[in-house]
């Protein structure tokens, strides 16, 4: 990584476990929590000063289909967020940070819901994003504010359809965690 000050953030503690050894903030799930937390260590700063970038890791349920479906076994970089559970028109949302994922890019849909609708999948989806989570829209909303940097990383978890449920994502999330270790290792740290 860089020599800016960088903050390493995680949605939920479970995402983070293959990172014990590496300085990260765990959020919590929603935007809510995605927003306040991370507004206070951006308020607070990081032990050489402001931060300045912030970089995401996380899961996400995929919500294209077709050949530009994601794979659930890549880590795919974020180019714009947009919410998919907001009435009001919202911006789509754009990360400042540099694109390092060329050819393995999303458009990622926030919402406070865990996706595991065919039909709520359908209109996700046809926002124009691939990925769905719960946070990420949060994260650019409060890093555009504070004027940080920020990269999203996120490794697909589920198809975010009706056959996904909470139990099977509380068992794949370890796995997901150390693959992105993995990517971390080999493109970040």
């Amino acid at each position: 990584m860089s020599d800016l000050q960088t903050l390493l953030v995680f949605a939920h503690r479970d995402e983070a476990s293959a990172f014990a050894d590496v300085p990260h903030l765990v959020t919590g799930v929603g935007k809510v929590n995605a927003a306040t937390s991370l507004a206070k260590a951006l308020a607070d700063g990081g032990a050489d000063g402001p931060v300045e970038r912030v970089v995401v890791l996380g899961t996400a349920g995929v919500v294209a289909d077709g050949e530009d479906r994601p794979s659930l076994d890549a880590v795919y970089q974020v180019e714009a967020v947009v919410q998919h559970d907001f009435s009001l028109p919202s911006p789509a949302l754009r990360p400042t940070g540099a694109v390092i994922l060329e050819g393995r890019t999303a458009v990622l849909a926030t919402g406070d819901v865990f996706v595991q609708d065919d039909a709520q999948r359908a209109g996700i989806s046809a926002l124009g994003a691939t990925l769905v989570d719960m946070e990420a829209y949060a994260y650019a909303a409060v890093c555009e504010r504070f004027g940080a940097d920020l990269q999203i990383f996120k490794i697909p978890s589920d198809f975010a359809d009706s056959s996904t449920t909470d139990e099977e994502w509380d068992t794949i999330v370890f796995r997901k965690s150390e693959q992105l270790r993995a990517f971390w290792d080999e493109r970040l740290a």
